[in-house]
């Protein structure tokens, strides 16, 4: 029997499949742990309350937690296959991902797409699921104005290259929103830019400019509407408005009363019957006071600081820039609208809208922010496990 010779094998193939081998099972950073642990948790505490306050429901009760799940089932696997994406990649993303967030946003203007509830203009019906395109649109700002700003970050002490393009180009897209109406995400789309402003290391005089022009807009924005400037001057420390503007408020209020220390236990709310009508959307927080008490209350914030804890690690560990502005939007979105979202339910402020991360009852905000933590994971995974950060791309 003739035997064939084996062709030689490159010299460096064993030694690309050892370090390729030895790149996939090498230890992520704590900050990896810390983020994915903490969205995964709060993910979940999500689904288990949303399933509570839906269970209410006598027509399909478990039709709104079924459809949490899917896309709980569909983000998280997102989230760490987002988690892979080299950084070069993530920037080389951030022009196409504004340009096509805003063409999504602005479907919410087709006639027989969009859709409006509650005086807002912002959400698209598809396949027989409601989206909002606007929660991509956060992520895609922060994408955005980190890749602009890295671009620019030698001469950010100069105020013409800190507002051109950023706040030409970040108002073009918040007006898509404004436009239908919807305040409190324009506030979080303005959060994120000024996050990115500031962790870009933006002098505190130009810095200070942005942070006017955002609360003149957003005060322009409350007078010029007269159902806004009356939900928010409506004064519920009496029952004068309790059939209207104050009805939802005054409910939260007493579901997080009677909820105490301990809670009347998981499952156990009476509010959700009917008496608060966005008992799984905006007002899930009262719902979490109420069954779980002061102790879910804090657990809940706890898992939000512990959040904030490791993004703020990957901005003081990570020598990218671009890394670290985007970290600092991504982070000041999800912190500030749960702050938002809580200051609401204790009547802190005035009714906004704005949903609850990561567990608020809707499918698009929930996606997105796992996508969301998913880019910040792919920031943690250039953080070695006992030292600083890489430049990566």
């Amino acid at each position: 029997m003739t035997q064939t010779a084996r062709p030689p094998r490159p010299d460096g193939a064993g030694l690309a499949a050892r370090v390729s081998l030895g790149r996939l099972f090498t230890p992520v950073s704590t900050e990896f742990v810390l983020i994915a642990s903490t969205a995964l948790m709060l993910t979940v505490f999500g689904l288990v309350m949303v399933l509570s306050a839906t269970s209410a429901n006598a027509t399909a009760p478990f039709e709104g937690a079924l459809k949490q799940g899917m896309f709980a089932l569909l983000g998280i696997p997102l989230m760490f296959l987002v988690s892979r994406i080299p950084i070069a990649v993530l920037k080389r993303l951030a022009w196409p991902a504004l340009i096509g967030a805003v063409m999504l946003q602005l479907l919410v203007f087709v006639p027989g797409l969009g859709i409006e509830s509650g005086g807002n203009r912002n959400w698209i019906g598809l396949f027989g699921f409601t989206l909002q395109p606007s929660e991509f649109l956060k992520l895609a700002l922060a994408l955005w104005a980190a890749f602009v700003l890295l671009r620019k970050q030698t001469r950010l002490g100069i105020w013409h290259h800190v507002f051109i393009p950023v706040v030409p180009v970040s108002l073009l897209a918040i007006g898509t929103v404004i436009a239908g109406k919807d305040l409190g995400t324009a506030m979080v789309l303005i959060l994120v830019v000024l996050g990115c402003l500031f962790f870009a290391g933006v002098k505190l005089r130009l810095f200070i400019i942005p942070v006017l022009l955002g609360i003149a807009a957003v005060a322009f924005l409350a007078v010029a509407s007269p159902d806004r400037m009356r939900r928010i001057l409506a004064a519920c420390d009496d029952m004068s408005l309790y059939a209207t503007d104050c009805y939802q408020p005054i409910h939260g209020i007493w579901g997080m009363a009677n909820g105490g220390v301990f809670g009347v236990g998981l499952g156990n709310s009476q509010e959700k019957y009917g008496w608060l009508p966005a008992a799984a959307n905006d007002y899930i927080f009262a719902i979490i006071g109420e069954e779980l008490g002061l102790i879910g209350c804090v657990l809940v914030l706890a898992l939000f600081g512990c959040f904030a804890v490791g993004a703020f690690h990957i901005i003081r560990k990570t020598d990218d820039p671009f890394a670290r502005v985007a970290t600092g939007g991504i982070v000041v979105w999800v912190i500030g609208q749960a702050l938002i979202n809580i200051g609401v339910v204790l009547r802190v402020f005035p009714v906004l809208g704005v949903p609850l991360p990561f567990m608020s009852q809707g499918g698009t905000a929930l996606l997105a922010v796992l996508i969301a933590c998913g880019v910040m994971l792919a920031f943690a995974r250039t953080i070695p496990a006992g030292g600083r950060g890489r430049v990566a791309g």
